[in-house]
């Protein structure tokens, strides 16, 4: 790896002399296999960065986010062809997200009030973490989208227990209800972690108050909660409606093993007649 200077005086060359800096965060898919790009020569590790020929930098995560930074739409459609093979489950249409980062050498590290970023300077560990915080928010989006469906779903359910007293549905798509709880809960938590600091700030103290800044701009940890609390909500409410189903069929079960025993038993009375 290059020492500081000579990193920094790279990473503004492939930054090229667009000011501001736009970053723009796409969602490719479930997962990048970005082990098979870590041999490829890279600006820095944990997240993936990668200068671009075309110009610009890529910054890539494992769970399906990439984040672009003054790239232009031939080296985006570039990058795309390169990391199609190395996407899993892709998603189509792609997601996106984008932030504006002006670079103003007498300002402080800071967020504007029209949503925008100001920095003194431009640097990796800087890039490392707007693209962190913007993969997260895009993926709390795309997490919050799949758990307003859920509800949708769960709503029409309860309105018919109340109305009528039963559900009318059976156990299957419940089950698929939980399951994409389940799979929404697992991957935020063990993939994502979407309420945790990232490995940088450790290394980097300084650009504490900045990633803080910039995390509640984009209410990381406000929307983290709020999505576990909806996925408790609709996989309690689907396990409750779970029991309701199981119990109805163990008694419709029950049913058909009366009406057995009492064919069994006119089925020998009447051979006892004859």
């Amino acid at each position: 790896m290059a020492d500081t200077s000579t990193l920094s005086d790279g990473l503004i060359a492939l930054l090229g002399a667009q000011r501001p800096v736009v970053f723009r965060a796409l969602l490719l898919g479930e997962r990048i296999d970005t082990h098979r790009l870590d041999r490829q020569e890279s600006l820095g590790r944990a997240p993936l960065v990668i200068g671009l020929r075309e110009g610009g930098a890529a910054v890539l995560f494992r769970y399906g986010v990439v984040v672009l930074a003054n790239v232009a739409p031939d080296g985006e459609t570039a990058l795309l062809e390169r990391l199609t093979p190395l996407i899993i489950d892709p998603f189509e249409p792609h997601e996106s997200d984008e932030l504006r980062v002006n670079i103003r050498p007498e300002a402080e590290d800071q967020i504007g009030v029209d949503g925008g970023a100001a920095l003194r300077e431009i640097s990796l560990e800087k890039i490392q973490l707007i693209a962190d915080v913007l993969a997260k928010s895009l993926i709390l989006s795309h997490y919050e989208t799949s758990i307003a469906i859920g509800f949708d779903r769960i709503e029409p359910m309860a309105e018919t227990l109340r109305r009528r007293g039963r559900l009318g549905i059976g156990g299957k798509p419940l089950l698929r209800q939980i399951g994409t709880a389940l799979l929404v809960q697992h991957k935020m938590v063990g993939r994502v972690e979407t309420a945790e600091k990232p490995e940088l700030l450790w290394d980097h103290p300084e650009l504490e108050r900045f990633h803080a800044r910039l995390a509640e701009e984009y209410e990381l940890r406000e929307r983290s909660r709020a999505l576990d609390h909806k996925q408790e909500v609709i996989l309690r409410t689907s396990e409750i409606m779970l029991g309701l189903v199981q119990e109805r069929s163990n008694l419709r079960v029950e049913w058909y093993i009366v009406l057995l025993i009492v064919a069994e038993l006119l089925i020998t009375a009447y051979s006892l007649m004859r």
